[in-house]
């Protein structure tokens, strides 16, 4: 390093007679003296092991190498979902989540950007209207800890601990609501049926007890199917005590009807259908909905916002609801700990469904299940191939390759080689799944594509 005093182009404030000016008015002699609390064996002594700066042109220009490595969605067809799926993002929605007065969007403070409180009231609104719910609140970080958070809430409503699961949710989203829940709750699966994919009702019904605080279950499922005996789950769950929380896939209900419509007491998703593009890591938002009760709403951790007419007749204001309820508000004696969340993606979900309507949401839903369900007869025609479960879908299915005497892991090896993301491999998930993959078809895949991806498995299998 040179002895010359550096004043580093992206660091605030460190331009020498600044740093100086700051630390006389701390009392301090040298920036060292910050850190005087750190023991010296804690200290690295050493030079760190790093290579030689860049500038900025160069480092440019070594991440676009890095990232050309990769082969994404732009340049293949995918039939990946399973949580993070492809689905047309109009451009509006870009627009808007990069005005410099969204785009840092965090929740929104009184001493910032009114406006952004504004638009996700706006936000709140229209997935509550979606969903048939009257409370929703600022955005999770995904799907599996909405779930989490929903589930903490039944159980603090019901003054119960258990609770119960389906065996068909994805595995991760089932380890992070172990993580979340634990110790304190208890979990226990509920078996599907083979035929369907959908809950097995005998084995629900006597899981259910004295003790369960929620059952949960997804409509459509991990698996894709569709759980017509809905309200027969939710019905079961009351009589028992309980409550029933079902996890939801927001593109599905211009043509399916809300949870709630079916006995749902909380509903939560994710929002990454509504306008998010996919992301490796950081693109997942998800919504938890209740109706406009107060047993419900005072069990929110998360921030909900609200609008109030003005001194000034016919101007509104918008702001916190039941902000004492928060652990902003209770800090470590909050029910649960919430910190940064992902507003950004609950503002872009809010202009997503401002321009689709629920025209344009039922004009969406059509065209996902026309397309997956040709997919799924095409696919199933073929020689050795069947679909695993005969019951409704969505736009996610899954499809049995055991008879065809290849692994799905040589299948989508062939599919890639030839430009084609496969659906993705469930033979680790669940012995009932073994060499079967979960293919997904959304509005964004063409009759040529589905196509393409049948001709290309008739020539592999």
């Amino acid at each position: 390093m040179s002895a010359k005093p550096f004043a580093h182009p992206y660091i605030p404030n460190s331009a020498p007679a600044v740093k100086e000016q700051m630390l006389k008015e701390i009392g301090l002699g040298s920036i060292e003296e910050i850190f005087a609390d750190i023991p010296q064996e804690l200290r690295l002594k050493e030079k760190m092991n790093i290579p030689p700066a860049l500038t900025e042109y160069e480092l440019e220009r070594h991440v676009n190498q890095l990232m050309n490595k990769n082969i994404t969605t732009k340049e293949y067809i995918s039939f990946l979902g399973a949580g993070c799926w492809p689905h047309f993002i109009p451009a509006v929605c870009d627009e808007i989540n990069s005005r410099a007065e969204f785009l840092t969007a965090y929740a929104g403070e009184p001493y910032e950007d009114k406006g952004r409180f504004q638009a996700l009231f706006e936000y709140q609104s229209l997935v509550a209207e979606l969903v048939d719910m009257d409370v929703v609140n600022v955005p999770t970080f995904d799907w599996a800890q909405a779930a989490s958070t929903a589930l903490r809430m039944a159980a603090r409503i019901t003054k119960r601990t258990e609770l119960l699961l389906p065996k068909n949710i994805h595995p991760d989203k089932l380890l992070i609501i172990r993580n979340y829940t634990s110790p304190d709750l208890t979990l226990t699966l509920v078996d599907f049926t083979e035929d369907t994919g959908a809950i097995d009702l005998a084995d629900l019904q006597a899981k259910l007890g004295p003790n369960t605080a929620a059952v949960y279950f997804e409509n459509p499922s991990f698996l894709g199917s569709l759980e017509t005996n809905g309200q027969l789950i939710a019905d079961l769950a009351h009589a028992a005590g309980a409550l029933c929380v079902v996890g939801v896939d927001p593109s599905s209900l211009g043509v399916m009807e809300a949870p709630a419509n079916y006995g749902a007491d909380i509903v939560c998703g994710d929002l990454q259908p509504l306008g998010v593009h996919m992301h490796y890591g950081g693109g997942q938002s998800g919504f938890i909905a209740t109706h406009d009760d107060p047993t419900f709403v005072m069990e929110y951790p998360s921030r909900l916002f609200g609008i109030a007419p003005t001194e000034v007749e016919g101007e509104y204001g918008f702001g916190d609801v039941a902000y004492d309820r928060t652990s902003f508000a209770k800090r470590e004696k909050g029910k649960e700990s919430v910190g940064t969340q992902t507003a950004l993606w609950g503002i872009t979900a809010g202009v997503y469904l401002a321009t689709m309507g629920p025209d344009g949401m039922e004009e969406l839903g059509q065209g996902i299940m026309q397309r997956s369900q040709y997919a799924a007869k095409q696919l199933a025609s073929l020689p050795g191939v069947e679909l695993k479960f005969s019951g409704p879908f969505f736009k996610e299915f899954v499809i049995d390759f055991s008879q065809t005497g290849k692994t799905v892991k040589e299948i989508n090896a062939a599919l890639l080689s030839r430009g084609i993301f496969g659906g993705v491999d469930l033979t680790a998930h669940d012995p009932q799944l073994e060499q079967c993959a979960l293919f997904c078809v959304t509005e964004v895949h063409s009759k040529e594509e589905i196509d393409a991806l049948v001709t290309a498995l008739a020539s592999i299998v």
